[in-house]
């Protein structure tokens, strides 16, 4: 009972951080404009995320543009592209082979092969979050990096909500992963199989030496008649075969 719930319990965990995953990969609110110096009081809002930059103005309007050109974008955001699809994937596959394998579903019931994917699941989930994690902090390292450059020119861009739900969704996916590796079974042993009579080997007596001689028969010694014993209980009259009466002792 208490695997179920652990199963169970990885399970919302890893699917939360799925879904949670696929919602920062989408967004665009990637990079944000930093609201510093001169820009505190400003009509115009950019956004910038993996698939689009998109425009905020101060009357509520958005307008967003993808990004036409793969080649074009910068080798950072084609990496950040790469993993984030890479974590979505594993997220996906991960959810299908956990709920596959865990106990309260009835797929490939009394199977030891539902032990295994769970066990999968729960890597793959793992491997999810780290893909996850490594984008968005590595999205933050740029970000942090260009918002302290006194070098870096034009606009200075901070950390936008999609890096604060990739962290979250990663640390999910990974306390889903490890909830169901831990929640495993171990196989049943199977008792060892007695083997049957006919098929037990025959293993020949040793062969005998020439120097061994067998034993010889038992005689008994001469002079003396064979004793035979029987089962026979002598009667009373048979006791005064021996020299003596019955009438001397009653």
């Amino acid at each position: 009972m208490a695997r179920t719930v652990v199963q169970l319990l990885g399970f919302l965990l890893g699917l939360v951080g799925m879904i949670g995953t696929l919602i920062a990969t989408v967004l665009p609110h990637w990079r944000r404009t930093a609201y510093i110096g001169s820009n505190i009081i400003t009509v115009t809002g950019y956004m910038t995320g993996l698939w689009m930059e998109c425009v905020w103005r101060s009357t509520g309007i958005y307008q967003c543009q993808v990004h036409r050109s793969l080649l074009a974008l910068p080798s950072d955001l084609q990496a950040a592209r790469a993993l984030m699809v890479l974590a979505c994937f594993a997220s996906a596959f991960a959810t299908a082979a956990s709920a596959t394998g865990m106990k309260c579903t009835r797929c490939f019931h009394r199977s030891s092969f539902k032990s295994t994917l769970v066990v999968g699941g729960g890597l793959l989930f793992g491997a999810s979050g780290l893909l996850c994690l490594v984008t968005v902090s590595w999205t933050t390292s740029d970000v942090v990096r260009d918002f302290h450059n006194p070098l870096q020119p034009g606009v200075k861009y901070e950390i936008g909500q999609a890096v604060y739900l990739g962290f979250f969704s990663a640390f999910l996916s990974l306390a889903g992963g490890v909830a169901l590796c831990l929640s495993c079974e171990d196989p049943p042993r199977r008792p060892p199989r007695s083997c049957p009579p006919h098929a037990r080997p025959h293993y020949p007596p040793p062969p005998r030496s020439a120097s061994q001689k067998p034993p010889p028969p038992y005689r008994p010694p001469a002079g003396r008649p064979p004793v035979h014993k029987s089962n026979h209980v002598p009667s009373r009259y048979s006791a005064s075969s021996n020299g003596y009466r019955l009438s001397d002792y009653v």
